[in-house]
């Protein structure tokens, strides 16, 4: 079985499987997309962003597209999975992410200076987002962790989210 949890992190993740695998669009409007998410939403969250927008650390890559109420995320290949992690919306960055595994919570660990603002910005504040199932790029429970440098009613709008809560299939 390809992914044995039944959740919307999982249903996107064979999604973005199914989508990336297949080019001709008879079977995008085929396929069973997450509730609340289209193709046109899935095809923006599987391309990645342009290769090293100004303002972020040198080495970083694009991973994934623009994923809604976050952006378009880079990273070090070497740091992937934990971080840092950053984000990047219109010609800006936005946030530092780290994505801690729950078990290292119950373990005690404990990190020091971990979620630092790159150069030039400042935190706005701190979003944990509790993810029990994972999702692509990290499909074990963990806690998505984001630094931002906008504010919360700003980011909860980038990549087309009207709503300006958490998508469903996040």
């Amino acid at each position: 079985m390809l992914c044995p949890l039944r959740t919307m992190r999982c249903a996107l993740f064979v999604a973005a499987l199914a989508f990336a695998a297949t080019s001709s669009a008879g079977a995008q409007e085929t396929m069973k997309l997450p509730p609340g998410m289209t193709p046109a939403m899935m095809k923006m969250m599987m391309t990645p962003g342009k290769p090293h927008p100004p303002g972020l650390p040198t080495g970083v890559e694009p991973w994934m597209g623009c994923i809604p109420a976050m952006g378009f995320h880079y990273v070090k290949p070497q740091n992937k999975p934990f971080g840092p992690i950053y984000g990047y919306y219109q010609g800006k960055p936005v946030f530092t992410e780290v994505m801690v595994l729950a078990q290292k919570f119950t373990d005690g660990t404990s990190w020091n200076n971990l979620l630092k603002p790159l150069p030039g910005y400042t935190i706005n504040h701190v979003d944990i987002w509790w993810e029990p199932h994972g999702h692509p790029g990290y499909l074990v429970p963990h806690y998505d962790i984001h630094a931002w440098y906008v504010p919360h009613a700003v980011h909860m709008k980038y990549c087309g989210n009207t709503s300006g809560k958490k998508p469903a299939f996040l």
